[in-house]
């Protein structure tokens, strides 16, 4: 695709995208800068959320900080003359309700008069089917042209995330193990997610994952507890939320396991086939 083509991308919000260009100064929430440089984009620049401090959350970086790319902080406290200089003619974030960006007001990109994708990460939508929308949008920016076309990049991706899922299915269908996803708050709270409210949870759950569901309580993906509900549960393997604002698990049952979960992962077949095959190995060790 060339940079002089008129661009047009419908986000998921059903907002109607255009430029006189194909943009490639891309901006991004660092989630989708993180999804867009593992298929081919690489953002001139990423924010973050309002979890996020002043530096990268290793957890969420992905290969961004390896690769260069400024991180400019949270993106609700942006430096708007900052963000202006660098010229930006896109800006990719996320959403989680189908309505609003999630870590950057809208309001920005209008005063700057950037085109904002919103890309869908909740659970209206399947992980396969946040990952085809991820390619659709790197696809629709130019992912892989300078490499001759992306379509070679994308089926090699897609058969290593595959090949995983594959192995993760036959590890978890040997073990049996019961797996609880979690997200430390301290000492005496922790998050319990709820399986089905996670796109990749639910991905977990297809593949033959045996997930515990913390149970009735209120919170649609979190039921909010104390360890020691953690601990009645009896999981085998703990998956625990490792970035950088969450704590590490506090109190389970003796011999429990442990394996690392950025419920923020890439939506990038290679990212997800990376924490699979991490997740499969945590299961058969």
């Amino acid at each position: 695709m060339s940079a002089a083509q008129p661009w047009g991308f419908t986000d998921d919000r059903g907002t109607e995208l255009g430029a006189a260009r194909v943009p490639e100064r891309v901006v991004a929430y660092v989630r989708a800068g993180a999804a867009l440089l593992d298929l081919g984009v690489t953002p001139v620049a990423v924010y973050g959320s309002g979890h996020d401090g002043p530096g990268y959350d290793p957890a969420k970086a992905g290969g961004l900080e390896a690769a260069g790319v400024p991180y400019l902080g949270p993106g609700r406290a942006l430096d708007e003359e900052l963000l202006r200089e660098l010229r930006p003619d896109v800006i990719v974030d996320v959403t989680y309700d189908g309505k609003s960006p999630y870590a950057l007001d809208e309001a920005v990109a209008d005063r700057l008069g950037v085109p904002l994708v919103a890309l869908s990460v909740g659970n209206e939508l399947t992980l396969p089917e946040i990952l085809d929308r991820f390619r659709e949008l790197g696809a629709s920016l130019g992912a892989g042209a300078e490499a001759g076309g992306a379509t070679g990049s994308a089926a090699a991706d897609s058969t290593g995330l595959a090949e995983a899922e594959d192995f993760l299915r036959g590890v978890a269908g040997r073990t049996g193990l019961a797996v609880l996803a979690l997200s430390g708050a301290g000492p005496d709270q922790v998050h319990l997610a709820r399986p089905q409210a996670w796109p990749e949870l639910a991905r977990l759950a297809a593949l033959g994952v045996r997930l515990l569901d913390p149970g009735p309580g209120p919170g649609a993906n979190w039921l909010t507890a104390d360890w020691g509900r953690a601990a009645e549960l009896r999981p085998d393997l703990v998956l625990f939320d490792n970035r950088f604002h969450a704590v590490p698990p506090y109190e389970t049952p003796p011999g429990t396991r442990l394996a690392a979960w950025n419920p923020e992962t890439p939506p990038s077949p290679a990212a997800y086939a990376r924490f699979f095959r991490e997740l499969a190995e945590a299961l058969a060790a």
